[in-house]
């Protein structure tokens, strides 16, 4: 069997896959599916970290829209991306991966404080590296946080997993003669205004040389044959 085309990788999750099928808040055993496809790779000796976003609890852009203010509700969906962290750190363990969540807001009790080098060295001890709570600043969104902290821990790849099967030109949900890219590159995301993931994200992204992949996590196994170098998905680069 062939070995794994990337042996460093930042796997970013949409927070509404954790949701499940009841649309709001952690479904464990949806946590417990996603440990499973996670604990597929970790054992090709991949190391691994791990950015969920904070859909399926609280979006501080949706609330701001009516009437709260943006930096308080930035705030409270970074404390989101905390909760959601803490749930897939216990169902990663509960598959026996050693697991690390660190914070890039102060929550001892429960994370460590997020410091680029102790993330490293825990990458190195290979432990999953679950990192939350965005990149501690408002205005700024988990994509954005998931191409950072991927650049900072020398990621090869950044793994994008939605309920979505790829980029399309369009909505696919609601256009169904979307078309759908195997290969994009990001000044046609930028130039186009593509709706995959914030600029900002894409740009970093450009600028770090760093490709992304995003593909739908919810398809048992797609994960593992992606790191195995099957393509799936669409693959974002220049």
């Amino acid at each position: 069997m062939p070995g794994p085309v990337y042996r460093r990788i930042l796997l970013k999750l949409s927070g509404e896959v954790l949701a499940g099928d009841q649309q709001f808040g952690i479904d464990p055993a949806m946590a417990s599916r996603l440990a499973s496809e996670i604990q597929s790779i970790h054992k090709l000796n991949v190391k691994i970290g791990l950015i969920i976003g904070a859909g399926n609890i609280f979006r501080g852009i949706e609330a701001a829209t009516k009437g709260m203010d943006r930096v308080t509700g930035d705030y409270l969906g970074m404390l989101a991306t905390i909760m959601n962290a803490i749930s897939l750190q216990d169902a990663l363990e509960n598959v026996g991966v050693e697991t690390r969540t660190l914070s890039a807001i102060t929550v001892s009790q429960i994370s460590e404080p997020y410091i680029r080098r102790r993330a490293l060295r825990h990458l190195d001890k290979n432990r999953v590296v679950i990192v939350a709570g965005g990149t501690g600043n408002p205005y700024f969104t988990t994509d954005t946080a998931a191409a950072l902290r991927a650049t900072e821990l020398k990621a090869e790849v950044l793994l994008k997993g939605t309920k979505v099967d790829g980029v399309y030109d369009k909505d696919p949900i609601a256009n169904g003669d979307a078309i759908k890219y195997d290969d994009i590159k990001y000044s046609e995301i930028l130039n186009n205004n593509i709706r995959v993931m914030d600029l900002t994200a894409i740009t970093l992204c450009k600028e770090n040389s760093l490709p992304i992949q995003v593909f739908n996590i919810n398809n048992n196994g797609d994960l593992k044959k992606l790191i195995l170098g099957k393509s799936i998905g669409t693959m974002i680069k220049e």
